[in-house]
């Protein structure tokens, strides 16, 4: 992987890399790891096993993509974050005949007592967020299809049916886990009396992904996320989806990989910051895949690592600040900042002074490799996962050499400034066969939800036409 520390950063004394080691993945250890990724995506594919399997591989119903004969509003709901995006979607040609996607959005916050609360809570805040939308965009009166981007791991019974499995990213509300989410958000909105919903899809932010990826690049098979949360969808033959009958094309699965070394795979890799930052969350001893990747727990990552230098003497002469010591007041926002820093590391030295040190030089520069060593990890296990897929996906399909669009989305994808890089460099090496190229994504997790319900529309409307 190619060495981003800024000119003039040197290597530290035998105690910093011994610190720093910890992180280091070479090449065979990702091999390994994605030797266990394809065991536990096997068994999450075949039903006698697919209870103990760390991956579930969930079905998602979904078999078609648009291609481009889908017209009309479509309304897309987003929640899988700290917001929840409402947002209207018109398909339809041009005046050129060119088929086009046009999107206006509205960003909610999540008040963290109600991603804590009860289901009722969190859903009735749903929909006081949809109706918000529609009256401010005067389409309150319409009943309109509405895809519903849902990023937790669900059961699916059909398209437009899910049971919630467990929360996720910080979220805790009773009474959702083991309940179907699509009747509990009709229910919020038949509550309120005043907007009407026809919830024709709903499905995870991967596929979601996947499928505005698609429309934009039709060799797109596969949907990542990589930001509060980290997983990942493919396009998966039939003939191995034990779960649904039949053998016939393919199906989008839902690999929630994030659970992805629950049953023990990873524990030889984990180190002492990754052990404090599980007992700590909301959901210990689960998601430890997602732990040490996603951009909920990368800055916690840091932090703890700072702190193990400042208790060797290593850092700020020994002494931490209030803030340091703050669970969760280092963010992934703070990695961003220091790992784009230039040579003179102005930036990192702004950051550290906020948080009350009075950094030196050197104090800046073992921050900087804290936030390389940990953001670096998280890259090279998100392609190991990635190239696991993909070398699954062209096995599956007899292929020498399969070309191949990965579409992603998340912040920490987006923001981190030598995420993209690493990722792709890791997967080009651990997948050789491979030629994957990797599409950003706009708005997609909304947008692709409403793609998704825009195909539904159209193929519940053959069946009955």
């Amino acid at each position: 992987v190619i060495d981003q520390r800024p000119e003039g950063i040197t290597a530290g004394c035998m105690q910093v890399e011994a610190l720093l080691e910890g992180f280091a993945l070479d090449r065979s250890v990702l091999e390994d790891v994605m030797l266990r990724l394809r065991r536990e995506m096997e068994k999450g594919l075949h039903v006698h096993t697919n209870m103990e399997a760390s991956v579930k591989m969930l079905p998602t119903y979904v078999r078609s993509t648009p291609d481009g004969s889908e017209v009309g509003d479509f309304l897309a709901l987003d929640l899988g974050g700290t917001n929840i995006r409402v947002m209207v979607v018109k398909t339809g040609t041009d005046e050129v005949g060119t088929w086009k996607v046009e999107t206006k959005v509205q960003v909610y916050s999540i008040p963290k007592d109600t991603m804590t609360g009860t289901a009722e809570m969190l859903f009735g805040f749903v929909a006081e967020c949809i109706a918000n939308f529609l009256e401010k965009h005067n389409m309150k009166e319409r009943k309109l299809p509405l895809g519903f981007t849902f990023s937790f791991p669900v059961k699916h019974q059909d398209l437009d049916k899910g049971i919630l499995m467990k929360w996720t990213k910080g979220f805790k509300a009773s009474g959702a886990e083991g309940n179907d989410i699509v009747n509990l958000l009709r229910e919020a909105i038949k509550k309120r009396r005043d907007i009407e919903m026809d919830i024709v899809a709903m499905v995870n932010d991967t596929v979601a992904t996947m499928v505005s990826c698609y429309y934009e690049d039709h060799n797109c098979e596969i949907g990542l996320i990589v930001g509060t949360g980290c997983n990942t969808c493919y396009m998966e033959e039939m003939r191995n989806v034990e779960m649904v009958e039949g053998d016939e094309g393919r199906m989008c699965i839902n690999t929630e990989w994030g659970a992805f070394g629950d049953t023990g795979e990873l524990e030889d890799l984990w180190l002492e910051y990754d052990r404090r930052v599980d007992e700590m969350s909301l959901n210990p001893g689960k998601q430890k895949f997602e732990k040490s990747i996603s951009g909920k727990y990368m800055g916690e990552l840091v932090r703890l690592l700072m702190l193990k230098m400042v208790k060797q003497g290593l850092l700020f002469w020994g002494k931490a600040s209030d803030a340091l010591t703050t669970w969760e007041y280092f963010d992934t926002r703070h990695i961003s900042l220091i790992e784009s820093d230039g040579p003179e590391l102005q930036q990192t030295s702004m950051v550290l002074k906020n948080m009350g040190m009075e950094p030196t030089e050197a104090d800046c520069e073992l921050t900087w490799r804290a936030c390389n060593a940990v953001s670096t990890r998280a890259s090279l296990l998100c392609a190991a996962g990635v190239a696991a897929v993909v070398t699954k996906i062209r096995e599956n399909r007899g292929l020498e050499c399969l070309s191949i669009t990965v579409g992603v989305d998340g912040s920490l994808y987006k923001q981190l400034p030598h995420f993209k890089q690493r990722l792709r460099v890791a997967v080009s090496e651990l997948a050789p066969e491979c030629k994957v190229t990797f599409l950003q994504s706009e708005e997609g997790s909304g947008r692709g939800a409403a793609l998704i319900s825009a195909v539904a529309c159209k193929m519940a409307c053959r069946t009955t036409c």
